[in-house]
């Protein structure tokens, strides 16, 4: 009996069930009632699970996830774990909400676990400017830069989410799109949506296409489910759309499903374009254009980052990856548009 195979029966997700054994309280009671009815069945002892934490206090590196239905953050911890164990480190995943203190939580727990150091799974720039000081083991921010931070004890990686926004809004309107929707993220206090934005309202402008920020731009939370409930909402004030930008694959998916359901073809009568390039959107019908980030290099770079900190003290590095915008299925050539290289 592994957590795969409680959260299979339990109807859960992975994280959810980790954050259940590992008492977190953002949890459901219901959703808590399930998990523990089928380690009560199959006689699953999580307190094994917290014991091996606690031996692991003072000697584990610690990922910290913002955001539980991120599958490009599932991804990277698979990666990211296999590396780790690969070079013979322990390490203890903590998984949070996506507006929850990432900073705050991780201060908790270099009090009580004393983890050698950090790897950040997304993270806001304003929490880490206010409480990081606090912090003196090394860390390294995944899929943000926290170059202009300053701390000597905190590297980062990230993907140039402006750019690739950028090359979205230029690869919708190669294909003719001019009314193009944009979904996702808390732009209040997500640097990475708020990037991914900028792009989109920059790459109009240069491009002369319209950009009503209250028209035709809708928040919501990196889900499938919220995505869907977006949609709804942009497409009942913006019906002319011929396009949406999706901030995250998994809500392009929640986005494909609602189009579906009011009766919207992808692509015929409205194109979708997702970001992070996570391997679903290539088995998505019609299969997903996309933003793929590199995996792979931040998973290495970032452990590599990480352990010379720990090993050797070196000075931060702050590196950007490349990205590769996939063009898939679900992006129409509207009439008259050149489809040169689409």
């Amino acid at each position: 009996m592994t957590i795969k195979d409680i959260a299979r029966l339990s109807g859960c997700g992975v994280a959810t069930v980790s954050r259940v054994l590992n008492q977190h309280p953002d949890v459901s009671e219901e959703t808590r009632r399930r998990v523990m009815a089928v380690v009560e069945e199959y006689g699953f002892q999580p307190n094994n699970n917290a014991k091996h934490l606690k031996q692991q206090a003072g000697t584990s590196i610690t990922i910290l996830v913002k955001g539980t239905q991120n599958m490009l953050f599932a991804d990277l911890v698979e990666r990211v774990q296999a590396l780790l164990q690969d070079s013979g480190r322990d390490a203890a995943v903590y998984y949070l909400d996506e507006d929850a203190d990432e900073v705050g939580y991780a201060l908790q727990l270099c009090r009580e676990r004393k983890p050698i150091g950090i790897l950040f799974l997304g993270g806001d720039l304003e929490r880490f400017q206010a409480g990081f000081a606090g912090i003196t083991i090394p860390c390294v921010l995944l899929t943000n830069t926290a170059g202009e931070l300053g701390f000597d004890n905190l590297s980062s990686l990230t993907t140039d989410d402006r750019e690739a926004a950028v090359q979205v809004i230029r690869f919708l309107a190669e294909q003719g799109h001019r009314n193009i929707g944009v979904l996702g993220g808390n732009w209040s206090c997500s640097q990475i949506s708020y990037h991914r934005l900028t792009g989109c309202r920059d790459a109009c402008r240069d491009l002369g296409l319209p950009f009503d920020l209250d028209r035709q731009c809708e928040p919501c939370r990196y889900s499938m489910a919220e995505a869907y409930d977006a949609t709804l909402r942009l497409l009942s004030r913006c019906p002319d759309l011929t396009a949406i930008f999706a901030m995250s694959d998994v809500m392009a998916m929640g986005t494909i499903r609602a189009l579906r359901d009011l009766g919207r073809r992808v692509p015929e009568d409205i194109s979708v374009v997702g970001y992070d390039g996570i391997p679903m959107a290539q088995f998505s019908v019609p299969r997903l254009s996309t933003v793929r980030q590199d995996t792979q290099l931040l998973a290495e770079r970032g452990v590599d980052i990480l352990l010379r900190n720990i090993e050797r003290k070196n000075r931060p590095v702050h590196e950007v990856a490349p990205f590769q915008l996939v063009r898939g299925e679900s992006v129409a050539v509207l009439g008259g548009a050149a489809a040169s290289g689409a």
